[in-house]
């Protein structure tokens, strides 16, 4: 580890990520469903601390295990619905930093405007959780 966690260290930060993403919480997307997304997005940036938390979670929730150890290779897995897939393609070209209009016009096929707006936040938000704790050298609990 680097230094202290940085969402622990400056007064405010962690509420202000935690409201963030119970913002994103209450655009009726799958409380599920995003846990998932929190999941893929970890994966992609290796952050460990993240993908054993969010695993955990559904885990707790009781999503089948087919998804959770699925979303690594969602395209080839049959676990998830068009909708679901079109998320996760959002959530890889958000986390490489470009989304093209073919996924952007897919996902809207599936998700209300408010529920996009859901999903970027959500993806951004677990964006930012990975890049702190991978940058500052967070270990798994």
């Amino acid at each position: 580890m680097r230094i202290a966690n940085p969402i622990m260290s400056v007064p405010g930060a962690m509420q202000a990520l935690l409201d963030l993403s119970a913002a994103a919480g209450k655009t009726g997307l799958d409380e599920d469903y995003v846990e998932l997304i929190c999941l893929r997005v970890s994966i992609m940036n290796g952050c460990g601390r993240c993908i054993e938390y969010h695993s955990d979670l559904l885990r707790k929730a009781n999503v089948a295990e087919e998804k959770v150890s699925a979303v690594a290779d969602w395209r080839d897995a049959p676990h998830y619905t068009e909708a679901e897939k079109a998320g996760f393609a959002l959530a890889e070209e958000m986390t490489h930093v470009h989304v093209s209009d073919d996924v952007w016009n897919e996902v809207a096929k599936h998700y209300s405007e408010e529920q996009l707006a859901g999903l970027v936040i959500a993806i951004g938000a677990i964006n930012l959780w990975n890049r702190m704790n991978v940058a500052t050298e967070q270990q798994v609990a």
